[in-house]
């Protein structure tokens, strides 16, 4: 377990400071806008799609060190996948850091091999104020491919969203 979590501060901060795939993407064919009003996390996620592809992503903005780690993990993972590869990955990601996939588990561990060090985050699910930090770049692709402008981690399709009452 101190092992899974100095992985899991060594990768944070090594994908903090120096973000993979940061900026924008010349000519992208998707484009979504996420913000986490809750702490203040806005990022921009551009991508190029050809033939069902994901040629090329990138994001920027300004964000804590968990969504950016988050975006320039979910960028290196994705990139070059298909749509519908990156979009199950986007779905078992949410799973894995919302704590309803659990890597421990023998049959949801081999279900979850390709997720590779993603798995960095799976803790996440243990700090319920960092989990939006983790998921908004995923909600933010999600929303690029539906050609959705705009997402938030206070929607009702949050994982994490639990309204009370008429709020």
């Amino acid at each position: 377990m101190a092992n899974l979590k100095a992985l899991y501060q060594e990768v944070i901060l090594d994908h903090n400071k120096k973000p993979r795939n940061y900026g924008a993407v010349e000519r992208a064919s998707h484009h979504a806008e996420g913000h986490n009003p809750l702490c203040g996390d806005h990022l921009s996620i551009t991508l190029a799609i050809a033939d069902e592809n994901i040629q090329n992503i990138a994001f920027n903005g300004e964000s804590c060190a968990i969504c950016k780690a988050s975006a320039s993990m979910m960028t290196v993972a994705v990139k070059g996948k298909s749509r519908a590869d990156a979009e199950i990955l986007i779905e078992e990601f949410l799973a894995m850091v919302t704590g309803k996939l659990d890597l421990n588990i023998p049959d949801q561990k081999e279900k979850l091999a390709h997720i590779g060090r993603l798995a960095v985050f799976a803790g996440v699910h243990d700090l319920p104020t960092r989990v939006k930090c983790a998921i908004l770049p995923w909600h933010t692709l999600h929303a690029a491919f539906s050609s959705v402008a705009q997402v938030s981690t206070e929607s009702e399709f949050d994982p994490m969203h639990a309204p009370i009452g008429d709020a």
